[in-house]
């Protein structure tokens, strides 16, 4: 059964990823030890809707993980490269195909009436494709082709959804930061702390900025690794879909590339912020979370679908990123929303994705004039 990317727009409203696969709720007053985490609130008894995963219940087909070290790793791992060069080929290890997993649990609470959050998991396959390269940039893409086992034994899929962007720039010169309340300004860095740096500028599903910080690679013998600077960015949708009681995530980002995949892994501070956008006056941190996004190599899985899509749907997607860099380079600061007459900005664009490309003869300037439309109703 093939599934469109519009029934996977709906899907991922509710939980922040294509689709999920988490311990269902448990109703009983103590917690299996099969729901917990190594690391979580290991004395609680509590394992009902309180404490049990949230994201959702499904499961993915079978699939086969590829243990050997791959052609990415390898490439990284020959002597006598530059510094430079060793830092370019960990970027590109990235892509390739991947089986992937996202794991959040809040850890500390600093307030005296703090209640946890229930632990965040989701699943998902996704392919990161190599969008552009040079010596000093590097854009990946990543798309979402997803089967799921019914309980029936039916695979649903492929399920195909254009997911997250990283662009990597090498001593970039000025960011884009999130100044809380939906605002974004330019910042300029310091060249000391660009020098040798590299800035990563993540975007969400409809290429609206996410974060974007520097840092440095370190290579050791057995993983190569890269760790930002402290940056702002907006709650992601498993976030503010479910709550609001604070606005925005401070956090650090660690990319570690191994043999057989690469690890992300986050530390996030949960801040609650005035109305004029700085951290309130009174309890600004309401705790801190970490989280953990595996994706782990994968082989003779399906990607047909997936290629398919991005082979159609790219020239569209290029002009999307286009038209968002005019309206970044046009003004000092701009205000984002995520919706508009109730319709997500993602859901307006991933729409004319579908509806430009859908004859096979595309016109890029006039998909511009459509896109620009839609943003002017988001951008403020």
């Amino acid at each position: 059964m093939r599934v469109s990317g519009i029934l996977l727009v709906a899907l991922s409203l509710a939980g922040g990823f294509a689709v999920s696969a988490t311990a269902a709720d448990a109703p009983a007053t103590e917690c299996p030890q099969s729901l917990r985490y190594t690391f979580s609130w290991s004395l609680a008894n509590d394992c009902g809707k309180e404490f049990a995963p949230r994201g959702g219940t499904s499961k993915g087909a079978a699939l086969t993980l590829d243990p050997d070290p791959h052609p990415g790793w390898l490439a990284l791992r020959e002597p006598g490269l530059s510094k430079h060069e060793r830092d370019r080929r960990a970027i590109l290890a990235m892509a390739g195909p991947y089986r992937t997993s996202f794991e959040f649990l809040e850890t500390v609470g600093y307030t005296p009436d703090f209640e946890r959050s229930r632990p965040y998991q989701s699943w998902g396959t996704e392919y990161i494709y190599v969008v552009e390269e040079r010596e000093d940039f590097i854009q990946l893409q990543h798309i979402m082709v997803m089967f799921v086992a019914m309980d029936d034994g039916e695979v649903m899929g492929p399920i195909v959804q254009k997911h997250w962007r990283q662009d990597w720039h090498y001593e970039k010169p000025e960011l884009l930061a999130y100044a809380g309340n939906e605002e974004w300004e330019h910042v300029k860095v310091d060249p000391a702390q660009a020098e040798g740096s590299w800035a990563q500028s993540v975007y969400q599903v409809d290429d609206s900025p996410r974060y974007e910080a520097h840092g440095r690679w370190e290579h050791y013998p057995d993983f190569s690794t890269w760790i930002s600077a402290t940056t702002w960015r907006p709650l992601p949708r498993r976030e503010s879909s479910v709550r609001d009681d604070y606005d925005v995530l401070e956090g650090t980002n660690r990319h570690t590339i191994l043999h057989n995949g690469w690890v992300h892994e986050e530390e996030n501070y949960k801040v609650v912020l005035d109305s004029s956008g700085e951290r309130a006056a009174e309890r600004p941190y309401l705790a801190k979370e970490l989280g953990v996004n595996r994706y782990e190599r994968i082989k003779d899985f399906d990607w047909s679908a997936g290629d398919a899509y991005w082979t159609r749907t790219g020239p569209f997607w290029t002009d999307v990123r286009e038209v968002w860099q005019d309206y970044f380079d046009a003004q000092p600061s701009l205000r984002i929303v995520e919706e508009a007459d109730g319709v997500p900005l993602f859901a307006a664009l991933f729409e004319q994705a579908e509806t430009l490309t859908a004859n096979g003869v595309y016109d890029s300037a006039a998909a511009r004039e459509t896109v620009r439309g839609i943003l002017d109703d988001y951008i403020e």
